[in-house]
């Protein structure tokens, strides 16, 4: 049975605010947009290299992360896929080029789709399925985080204060302009005077919460039962509860229809618009079935089957797990202007047999569609 879900905000005073936005799935999953909820494995983090965007070499952001368990093998008891691209259009136009290249030895890419999976006894969690109440967190110290993005490990550390942590030499040069070089001095003070223990403690507080604010609104994804809402969208068409009236979302439809070139996009995306118009809030489908197909809203910019690689760890197939879909641009308050990011769709295909290997976090297969216009 297919499944729909709904977007709420994690900052509870917007909870009153925010109302749905519907993502379809098949299989029981949970969704977090724009902030980094865990790492699965909090040790063996990807490496600086698989971070980075391909095109800029900057650090990727994180866009979204999926808990998809597979009940069929032990070790895939708990299994996240997370999404990371770089906000930069220019380095996604270039990725356009990347993606076409077939099996090429080091791809240059900006988006990255990473996938990690452990067995039920494992270093990390309780042999308990989780209970998705803020209590699942890991028993084991993970890896120090970068103190300006709070996303990647930070293996950087400053040389002054000895305590605030990096990813990247452009993260740390961010957060010292934002204001770390006066929380550094007092760090350093403090150090002076304070035991280790107590110097420890205070530089945490000092440092506090993730310091950028270059990152996307936080939501969680909510799943719904797709049959349900066809049948509440069947007998009602108004969508009163809409984060978004319908004159923005037609507004933003009539947008894309008029950028596609060629009686073909048109039609192909005719099609899309009316298959997600029962939910038309969604912002990404799910279905992780050998025989499902992602929903492709141009015909153009498709990939055959020779242009979806194989596994890079054992060489299997990959078929399709998920696609992200334009509508989320929206609710990440991205403008509209010439050099926004854009897309069309995101297609994740990820290993038909959910591989084991030796790395922690292995690196699946993002497709990007552009619209025909940018392309």
């Amino acid at each position: 049975m297919k499944k729909m879900m709904k977007l709420k905000s994690k900052n509870p005073s917007l909870l009153v605010l925010l109302k749905s936005l519907k993502v379809q799935t098949h299989f029981s999953a949970t969704f977090f947009l724009a902030r980094l909820e865990a790492w699965l494995d909090p040790v063996d983090l990807p490496s600086e290299r698989s971070r980075a965007c391909g095109i800029c070499g900057e650090p990727l952001q994180f866009l979204l992360q999926v808990y998809a368990p597979i009940s069929e093998k032990e070790s895939t008891f708990h299994r996240t896929l997370f999404v990371f691209m770089c906000p930069s259009m220019a380095c996604l136009l270039q990725d356009q080029h990347e993606q076409w290249k077939r099996q090429p030895e080091k791809p240059s890419r900006s988006v990255k789709v990473f996938r990690c999976q452990l067995c039920r006894s494992n270093p990390f969690y309780s042999s308990e399925p989780p209970r998705f109440d803020g209590t699942d967190k890991p028993s084991k110290v993970g890896a120090e985080l970068c103190c300006w993005c709070g996303t990647w490990k930070g293996d950087k550390v400053c040389s002054s204060c000895k305590s605030a942590r990096y990813c990247s030499e452009k993260h740390q040069i961010m957060h010292w302009r934002s204001g770390h070089k006066v929380d550094c001095q007092r760090i350093s003070c403090q150090s002076l005077v304070s035991s280790s223990s107590n110097s420890t403690t205070s530089s945490m507080k000092i440092l506090g919460k993730v310091a950028g604010n270059t990152l996307w609104t936080e939501f969680e994804i909510v799943s719904e039962d797709e049959c349900v809402f066809d049948t509440e969208a069947s007998e009602d068409n108004n969508y009163s509860t809409s984060l978004v009236c319908n004159d923005q979302m037609d507004e933003t439809v009539n947008s894309l229809l008029e950028s596609f070139e060629g009686s073909d996009d048109k039609k192909s995306w005719a099609s899309f618009q009316e298959r997600i118009s029962k939910a038309p809030e969604q912002v990404l489908r799910y279905c992780r079935d050998s025989k499902a197909k992602p929903l492709w809203p141009m015909s153009s910019g498709r990939p055959s089957e020779s242009d979806i690689p194989k596994c890079n760890y054992c060489h299997g197939p990959m078929h399709y797990e998920f696609q992200i879909l334009p509508q989320l641009l929206y609710y990440f308050g991205v403008k509209n202007d010439a050099d926004s990011l854009d897309w069309a769709t995101i297609v994740a295909y990820t290993c038909a047999a959910s591989c084991e290997a030796s790395t922690g976090y292995k690196e699946e297969f993002a497709w990007v569609q552009l619209s025909s216009s940018l392309v």
